[in-house]
């Protein structure tokens, strides 16, 4: 068997379920696990929406802190000391949240959960799945994202259902003792691949060719940071926000966590869609088209007021919305070197973290200006438009010359995927 021919390793899947399982349980904390907290904290602490948000905020600019540092971190040391750390410090600052006595002590809190918890997970994860893959990336990638889908559609699901059974405080230590005793176990399976032989292993180094490696590694970090800062500051508003605008139709908050359900496991499909789209038309075309999706039907959400119409509208938004991570995460991959890649994945994923706090902060406080969400759907909408030009204008960088035209239709090193 020649060398080009070497099977891959078949704990590469291990290692795909591992960080699917691991994301659903923290990202779906973090990201938007705290929309059904929103109404609670409101009441307890005589608080309006945009300051209860803001704890999701806070939670968001630690993601964004700790993945810049801890992704820098995992290029250098033990990539199962870093998830480890990311694991125990998720399930601590959970559960510590059910203790707190006063709003700014959950502010502090989710800011150390973001920074020392899911930064440590979020863009090392996703950086060593990459490793583990010298061809179809975009699909073991997507599946990981679809695992992040399960648990924004399923965590803020079960926290609805469980503040009803035993109140916020109870639904916090809850979520966090079952966060510690699944998550510790997966982190301990996380490890790099060993040496390939043969020349796919001496292509990881450079990865890229032609016209991603004529781009210099700044000029890529800084546009697709621009790009996620935007597409993110739109995602985050109905990620956050859906749930209490179905309540404000006279729906219960139940019924109102099951459309952000459906919507969710919509998006299970729609991660891992975009992950193989990615590996067929390239990542840039990829992300670009779910972009151009999330952008052009997110609006609509504020013209439903009938709850069989939200369950019917949330999962067609859900589909193509769910592709922008997929397609951000594998553009990263193809145009970052290999030696880079988890620190790149950090910055860049700061500044989508950014965006989700942001747009979820902003998301807030325009409904408490204007007592509805039309204008935070449409400044949302806005945000996608600047992104669209974004990544239009980066395709175009790509592809002005032909040494950018021969990389998009394949001619990358092994395992680099396609732009």
């Amino acid at each position: 068997m020649t060398p080009s021919r070497t099977p891959e390793p078949a704990f590469r899947w291990v290692i795909v379920a591992a960080a699917a399982a691991m994301l659903a349980i923290a990202m779906g904390q973090l990201v938007n696990g705290l929309s059904a907290f929103l109404a609670p904290l409101e009441r307890e602490f005589g608080a309006t929406r945009g300051q209860v948000a803001l704890v999701n905020t806070m939670g968001l600019v630690g993601l964004a802190i700790g993945g810049i540092v801890m992704g820098a971190l995992a290029d250098r040391v033990s990539i199962r000391a870093v998830v480890l750390a990311g694991a125990v410090m998720t399930g601590l600052c959970i559960a510590t949240a059910s203790q707190v006595t006063a709003l700014w002590q959950l502010h502090l809190l989710f800011l150390v959960a973001g920074a020392l918890g899911g930064g440590a997970l979020f863009a090392p994860l996703f950086a060593l799945v990459g490793t583990w893959f010298r061809t179809g990336a975009g699909l073991a990638i997507g599946i990981v994202s679809a695992g992040q889908a399960i648990g924004q559609g399923g965590v803020p699901l079960a926290n609805a259902l469980l503040i009803e059974s035993l109140g916020w405080r109870g639904a916090f230590l809850a979520v966090g003792l079952a966060s510690l005793a699944l998550l510790v176990p997966l982190a301990l399976l996380a490890r790099r691949p060993g040496a390939r032989p043969g020349p796919a292993a001496a292509a990881q180094p450079g990865q890229a060719a032609g016209g991603a490696a004529a781009m210099r590694p700044a000029t890529v970090i800084a546009t697709l940071s621009l790009a996620v800062l935007c597409c993110c500051s739109l995602m985050s508003v109905p990620l956050m926000h859906l749930a209490p605008l179905v309540q404000l139709c006279a729906i219960p908050a139940p019924e109102a966590a099951g459309v952000v359900m459906v919507m969710m496991l919509a998006a299970i499909a729609g991660r891992v869609a975009f992950g193989r789209l990615a590996d067929m038309i390239g990542a840039l075309p990829a992300y670009f088209a779910a972009s151009a999706w999330q952008t052009a039907l997110v609006v609509m959400f504020t013209w439903i007021d009938d709850l069989g119409l939200f369950y019917i509208f949330s999962p067609i938004y859900g589909f193509g919305y769910a592709g922008v991570m997929t397609g951000v995460l594998t553009t990263i991959r193809a145009l970052t070197p290999l030696n880079r890649r988890a620190g790149a994945t950090g910055i860049i994923l700061a500044f989508a973290w950014i965006g989700h706090g942001l747009g979820g902060f902003l998301g807030g406080v325009f409904f408490d200006l204007t007592g509805s969400y039309d204008l935070s759907f449409a400044a949302a909408m806005a945000a996608g438009l600047v992104n669209l030009i974004t990544i239009g204008a980066l395709a175009w960088w790509v592809l002005r010359g032909p040494a950018g035209r021969a990389t998009v239709n394949g001619s990358f090193a092994a395992g680099s995927g396609r732009i």
